[in-house]
């Protein structure tokens, strides 16, 4: 399998990478190889999971890894990991695909262990960077366990965050693990716009936060409120014991 190194390798160490084009560069190796890579693929919710999917699954077999034990409070995490796979479920119906479905143990306290001493820090700055780490290490990890060429996230979906940030976190990540990071800008190209057109179509659930409770009183968002709604939610919504989880034959 093509690094995302060997193409950055080619590239002027002054430009502004575009990792989309990266990506494609990848993709093409793949098509050109008669290749279709398993990839692991870190999603903070169902809005990022749509175009992502819709792109992704046209070169490589991808699985979803819900793992963001950043999202406070836990109905929220419940209520955002049901709707991400639920989404699962109804995109391989639609379109015949077979994306599996994973989700890593809610652990809260590592994460404010990670993060406690950056509570100040602004929306984009370093918090959200060690965040980043946190959850993409996760991700890898989970790949080297179940045997996937790639790992990657879907969180370059967003206007919001800085993707040669995530990307270069994405990098540095894999330097520890038998796994190749997967680089990737998916608001390009339309990609957001998609997302936003994809969610009406699935009548997907968009929340008002990234997650955090930092970012969340930063924003003067109602937790309590936010719990209520997502409590009244997962009354009905919490089986999803359909979704396929995906496990890979490492012989």
């Amino acid at each position: 399998m093509i690094k995302v190194e060997e193409i950055l390798s080619t590239l002027s160490p002054n430009q502004k990478v575009n990792y989309d084009k990266v990506f494609q560069k990848m993709a093409s190796t793949w098509q050109e190889a008669g290749l279709r890579p398993n990839i692991l693929m870190h999603v903070c919710c169902a809005p990022c999971s749509t175009y992502t999917l819709e792109y992704l699954t046209q070169y490589a077999d991808v699985t979803i890894y819900f793992a963001n034990s950043n999202i406070h409070p836990k109905a929220e995490y419940q209520r955002r990991a049901a709707v991400t796979a639920q989404f699962v479920k109804e995109f391989n119906q639609k379109t015949g695909q077979s994306v599996g479905y994973l989700e890593a143990d809610y652990s809260p306290q590592e994460f404010f262990k990670k993060t406690q001493h950056l509570a100040n820090e602004p929306e984009g700055g370093d918090r959200c960077k060690v965040c980043y780490d946190y959850r993409l290490d996760k991700t890898a990890e989970k790949a080297v366990e179940l045997g996937f060429d790639y790992f990657g996230s879907a969180l370059t979906i967003s206007p919001h965050k800085n993707s040669q940030t995530i990307n270069a976190v994405g990098i540095e990540v894999q330097k520890l693990y038998d796994t190749q990071y997967l680089p990737s800008d998916f608001k390009k190209n339309g990609g957001y716009q998609r997302s936003v057109q994809m969610c009406e179509e699935y009548d997907i659930y968009r929340q008002c936060y990234c997650g955090c409770v930092y970012g969340a009183n930063a924003q003067g968002v109602n937790l309590i409120q936010v719990k209520k709604e997502a409590l009244e939610f997962l009354k009905t919504h919490r089986d999803y014991s359909h979704i396929p989880f995906k496990v890979l034959d490492k012989n």
